[in-house]
């Protein structure tokens, strides 16, 4: 059972990043600014000549029609990319089709409601499903495919904007105290092809303490990887990582 988009997104390609939110596209020859739904870095890649998958708009209050919506990290030529889906609100609505056709019942079953962004504490979170909580993740900073020879990379710096991830793992853990189950789900928006070393942000150290000690209270870290393609998203593996994340 496949998430299917109502238009296939049309291949193009970036020519640059102007800004966390736009991007200078060629759509048929034709230069067009687009939007970027990730406002996070994507990997260590220079984005300029990256082939990418633009959805487009008929909304006339929109101001800019096309969306980028996911990136290959493969050569130019290949007939076969390996596509990167960046658009993070995407992934919340990909989870609730998920849930709601249960194909994510091995990581929580036994529910009749999913409903979205709910109130706990200060924060407000993603999914309650049944009795549990649950907290999506869309991380882009890293990238975990192999890269095409001729696709070129640039110096990053450490991340360090963790105060939301702090705060969100630590209400995941408080809500432990009347509910069952709370879970942070990382969603992968492309197959994994190649583990590439995790650059630590600037406050590492507080944030690996904060996640030690939620999931010693009990919350859980799980992982899905899709398989993005210009029609729809497929799930390809879900994995229970939070043994992963203690000895990280």
């Amino acid at each position: 059972m496949n998430y299917v988009f109502d238009k296939e997104l049309q291949e193009a390609i970036i020519i640059k990043r102007n800004s966390q939110f736009t991007m200078n596209v060629d759509i048929n020859g034709e230069t067009v600014k687009c939007h970027c739904p990730a406002t996070t870095r994507i990997g260590d890649v220079d984005l300029a000549g990256v082939y990418c998958l633009v959805s487009k708009s008929d909304d006339p209050k929109r101001k800019l029609k096309y969306t980028v919506e996911a990136v290959s990290f493969d050569n130019p030529d290949s007939n076969d990319k390996n596509w990167v889906g960046i658009n993070l609100i995407l992934s919340n609505r990909i989870v609730e089709y998920l849930l709601n056709t249960h194909q994510l019942d091995e990581m929580v079953k036994d529910y009749d409601e999913v409903r979205r962004e709910v109130f706990l504490g200060s924060s407000k979170l993603d999914f309650l499903v049944g009795n549990t909580y649950l907290e999506v993740k869309t991380p882009l900073t890293t990238v975990n495919v192999k890269y095409g020879d001729r696709i070129k990379t640039k110096k990053v710096t450490p991340f360090s904007s963790t105060d939301r991830m702090v705060r969100h793992v630590g209400e995941l853990a408080a809500s432990l105290k009347d509910h069952e189950r709370a879970i942070l789900l990382t969603v992968q928006q492309y197959e994994e092809t190649e583990i590439k070393p995790h650059l630590h942000s600037t406050h590492y150290e507080e944030v690996k303490a904060a996640m030690t000690e939620a999931i010693n209270k009990g919350v859980e870290s799980w992982n899905i990887n899709l398989k993005f393609t210009p029609t729809g998203v497929s799930l390809l593996k879900l994995t229970d990582t939070t043994q992963d994340l203690l000895s990280y």
